[in-house]
């Protein structure tokens, strides 16, 4: 992904960012259309240091000879069996709820693309186990959507309260008048914000 435009207006609202950018660079997001295999590791990470689920995703992944499973698979994948790598009893479900949602059609993989993001949230977040976290970290890094806010992540939260050195972890509210001159480029400014809390924790 180019992000020169969205690196430019942000480096002109706030040039702090010009200088991240020197230090961090820019995402590797790689937008691609394996929906479910996005989803499904969202739901993995939910809650979870990116350490410890990052080692639960690669043992699940081992289940099915480190590929990730067809709907059918993991649907046929014993309740049991995928708690012995480390999924918690509601990931067990989810992860099930999320697969018979592809196969049902409740979500169609080559429609997604052409919704807004408001769509997108809404048909996603009616799938038991899929809050707006998750469709927030899809859109980012799957879809490539430019102007996403994680209200709900807890990275961005704390960067954001080091960055324009805030008392206490900013509400929803807050983010959003903070967030507001990122516009339309708030995907780019998140991902900064976890840079921040990542060099502060």
């Amino acid at each position: 992904m180019d992000f020169s435009e969205a690196l430019q207006h942000l480096s002109e609202v706030d040039a702090r960012f010009a200088a991240l950018a020197a230090e961090h660079g820019t995402p590797e997001w790689q937008p691609h259309t394996n929906y479910l295999q996005a989803l499904s590791r969202a739901i993995i990470y939910q809650q979870l240091s990116g350490k410890a689920a990052g080692t639960i995703y690669n043992r699940f992944l081992q289940l099915y000879g480190s590929e990730f499973p067809t709907e059918n698979q993991l649907l046929e994948t014993e309740h049991a069996t995928l708690r012995s790598v480390g999924l918690s009893n509601n990931k067990a479900l989810y992860l099930k709820n999320l697969n018979t949602a592809f196969i049902n059609g409740d979500v169609e993989p080559d429609q997604l693309p052409m919704l807004s993001d408001a769509e997108i949230s809404k048909k996603l977040t009616a799938i038991k186990g899929i809050g707006q976290w998750s469709v927030d970290m899809f859109l980012m890094s799957t879809l490539g959507r430019p102007n996403i806010l994680a209200v709900g992540d807890l990275g961005i939260r704390k960067g954001m309260q080091r960055f324009y050195q805030l008392g206490d972890l900013p509400t929803p509210t807050v983010m959003r008048q903070y967030a507001t001159p990122w516009q339309p480029w708030r995907s780019l400014g998140c991902w900064y914000m976890w840079r921040v809390a990542h060099n502060t924790l």
